[in-house]
């Protein structure tokens, strides 16, 4: 199963492109807005949102980068520094899971990786509800961004324990957040490092972390979860 790139409509009456994926005859399925790694809409995101869609979701990964991809971390950088974070989720990933919405989806949920599952974490926080829930793959968003103990829907988090950017501190102080807020969510930890669902195949800058039953474990994780909260 392969995708396609399409154009779907911002809030604000822009078009953005973005990477849809969706399984054969389930126009009703539900929605996913897959949010990608600071490298970009890679083929190892791609991949990630074909399997979604051989797992009966539509998939829709917003092109944040506007089709350009990074080879190496200081390339990452220099995109994702000019990355609006606010545009991206009120915009981008809105208008994305507005497109799955109008386009036959009744529930849509919002899952990323690294950076894409900060910007997961912040669409969770938005208030404008248009998530019914939210993953994250070892990816925090920035303290200033607001009360995670506000979020209103169920959300799941992937973490490593061996991460140097966003470490087990900053999960468990996030976390902490959750529980005094009674937010409904399910955090699991793994004996890994940073991007260990990335298995850093050709044509995509992994950081050579992959750590295959850790990635699967959190895969079915993700899978069961997304199943049950968008049902």
């Amino acid at each position: 199963m392969s995708g396609t790139m399409i154009e779907f409509e911002r809030p604000d009456g822009q078009q953005a492109p973005g990477y849809y994926s969706a399984p054969a005859h389930a126009d009703h399925a539900p929605g996913v807005v897959l949010i990608e790694e600071w490298w970009g809409v890679t083929d190892w995101i791609k991949g990630t949102a074909d399997n979604l869609a051989a797992a009966g979701f539509r998939v829709l990964i917003p092109d944040l980068y506007r089709g350009r991809t990074a080879a190496v971390g200081d390339e990452a950088n220099h995109l994702l520094e000019g990355l609006n974070f606010g545009d991206a989720t009120s915009q981008d990933a809105h208008g994305a899971a507005q497109y799955l919405k109008t386009s036959g989806s009744s529930k849509i949920g919002v899952a990323g990786y690294c950076i894409g599952g900060a910007l997961a974490m912040l669409c969770a926080m938005d208030d404008v509800h248009e998530f019914a829930s939210a993953v994250t793959f070892y990816g925090l968003p920035p303290a200033e961004a607001g009360d995670p103990g506000m979020i209103a829907i169920p959300i799941q988090g992937h973490w490593a324990t061996k991460d140097s950017f966003f470490t087990m501190d900053k999960v468990d102080a996030f976390e902490a957040r959750l529980v005094a807020g009674g937010v409904d969510h399910e955090f699991y930890r793994y004996d890994a490092d940073h991007g260990f669902c990335n298995t850093g195949e050709v044509g995509n800058a992994g950081l050579g972390h992959y750590d295959a039953a850790a990635a699967k474990l959190a895969w079915d994780r993700m899978v069961a979860f997304l199943k049950k909260t968008l049902a």
